[in-house]
């Protein structure tokens, strides 16, 4: 045998020092690994679902045994080979606060955990806009007097990040906070008001998770899956190649926006106000979902809240598919959580100007959709404005959504709805509408506006109307067949019809062809 030469004594002592080392960073990167983990929104101040099985899950070294420990409940399970446990607590009732404990491989204890009702807030810029509204373009009505009362210990607000991913993820970065005029200022003020009136009256704890990301469109927020069990749905995709073809101009504006703040930051003047433009991620098709919807699917919640479809009235998106994505998202988000057709509401986009008759196709849209089971839209047709996308007055849409919650999940005997059109049948000299919803129905104003009526050429004219009880007569003296008939269609309308509730009726579109 050669003898070992100084060298090789080196080098034998390097690679046993080296092993060493090695073996001592496992065993700190296994100890590392070896602990209990949950995921972000399972946090100390959280809200858990009150009267259905209340799921808990997360993470621990794989084969660990994992208890979980709620009021008077005990329960076991093991970790899957991936390291990945769940269980269904028993339902409770509305109270708290109480501890939530697991242990395993670690032990981890929540405290400040409430139980009552959990809504999911989504959708773009007007349910996005905190009650702090949007620096130097878009405010919320009396922000400041409402920051300032937004003390409610029994509501926790959990605000997601803006996460946009090609794949769905399993954990949010956010956890729960109290409800105090610090974590409200930047939370939803839809989610907000609607959380405010359903505790106030209903006197449970009540969660709201918001969301959101403003200029959205309703492709990027459902599934891969959802999108491709639908052939009709290939416009989606083909409008996020478009897009994509407009991405270098896209880039070559950003470079030159930051270019011009950094000029004014240097010369000591205010940033240039430059058009807005989206996010390239947020509008790639289930981006959002992955990112924003898929890490929340596990909680048990009591519904949804949604107020989206501004961004797909534009033309290089799929307006006309919106009757059917909209109801394909309900239930691709239903078939998520898991816990059947859960409440579902949601707001009808706003009257604001804009070019092209695109706002109409989606309000009728949306109201199409409430022949989806369990849902409810809250008109805000009269609060829009002009030349404002994001109107102020939040507290009026909240309120609306909140009469559709106090009816289909607390059984109140409420109106939630305003005037929707049941049938209509042609009379001698025009047309008569029946509406559902329609007790009390008048205008505001001595006029009935917001009826136009076409011929057979399709050009449509503003016509007269007379309320007769239930039902409004729409005089279409001069038309000749087939006639169609629409309702609060234009992007901006001063269309006046209510209830008795004081709700305003829906836009609506008939053809007698159909």
């Amino acid at each position: 045998m050669r003898p070992l030469t100084p060298i090789t004594n080196t080098l034998r002592r390097s690679g046993l020092n080296l092993a060493a080392s090695l073996l001592c960073m496992l065993f700190f990167v296994s100890a590392a690994l070896a602990q209990t983990r949950l995921p972000h929104m399972l946090s100390d101040h959280a809200v858990l679902q009150r009267d259905r099985p209340i799921h808990i899950w997360g993470w621990d070294t794989p084969g660990a045994s994992v208890e979980v420990v709620f009021r008077k409940q005990h329960v076991t399970t093991k970790a899957d080979d991936l390291g990945e446990w769940t269980v269904y607590l028993n339902p409770e009732s509305a109270g708290g606060p109480d501890t939530l404990s697991i242990h395993g491989t670690t032990q981890i204890t929540l405290t400040d955990i409430l139980v009552g009702d959990v809504w999911f807030a989504s959708g773009q810029s007007n349910m996005e806009i905190p009650l702090s509204g949007f620096p130097n373009s878009a405010v919320i009505k009396d922000a400041q007097q409402e920051i300032a009362n937004a003390t409610h210990p029994r509501i926790r607000l959990l605000r997601f990040e803006k996460k946009a991913s090609d794949y769905p993820l399993d954990d949010e970065a956010a956890t729960w906070t109290e409800c105090t005029p610090a974590t409200a200022t930047d939370f939803s003020a839809v989610a907000y008001f609607f959380g405010r009136d359903i505790e106030a009256r209903e006197h449970i704890p009540i969660g709201l998770i918001d969301s959101t990301w403003g200029g959205t469109p309703i492709g990027s927020w459902l599934s891969l899956d959802a999108l491709a069990a639908d052939s009709s749905f290939a416009p989606v995709f083909a409008a996020r190649a478009r897009f994509a073809s407009l991405q270098t101009n896209l880039t070559a504006i950003e470079a030159r926006e930051q270019r011009e703040a950094a000029t004014a930051k240097a010369a000591g003047q205010p940033a240039p106000q430059h058009p807005w433009h989206p996010y390239e991620s947020s509008w790639e098709p289930a981006f959002l979902f992955n990112g924003m919807i898929a890490p929340a699917a596990p909680y048990t919640i009591a519904g949804f809240l949604w107020y989206q479809g501004e961004t797909d009235s534009g033309p290089q998106l799929t307006p006309h598919l919106y009757h059917s994505l909209f109801p394909a998202m309900i239930r691709d988000w239903r078939a998520r959580w898991n816990e059947g057709n859960l409440p579902f509401l949601f707001v009808q986009i706003s009257s604001f100007y804009s070019p092209g008759e695109n706002w109409g196709i989606i309000r009728d849209a949306q109201r199409q959709t409430l022949s989806v089971a369990n849902t409810a839209m809250a008109v805000s047709l009269d609060l829009g404005e002009h030349d404002n996308v994001h109107p102020p007055d939040k507290q009026t849409v909240s309120a609306r959504l909140a009469l559709a919650a106090r009816s289909m999940v607390f059984g109140e005997h409420v109106s939630y709805s305003g005037p929707l059109v049941r049938s209509v049948t042609p009379v001698d000299g025009g047309l008569r509408v029946w509406f559902d919803h329609a007790d009390g129905l008048h205008s505001r104003g001595n006029i009935v506006r917001g009826f136009e009526v076409a011929g057979a050429d399709g050009r449509f004219q503003p016509t007269e109307a007379t309320i007769e009880g239930d039902s409004v007569l729409v005089h279409a003296n001069g038309f000749t067949g087939p006639l169609q008939l629409r309702y609060a269609w234009p992007s901006y309308t001063d269309a006046n019809l209510y209830n008795a509730a004081d709700l305003p009726a829906s836009t609506f579109a008939w053809s007698e062809s159909e």
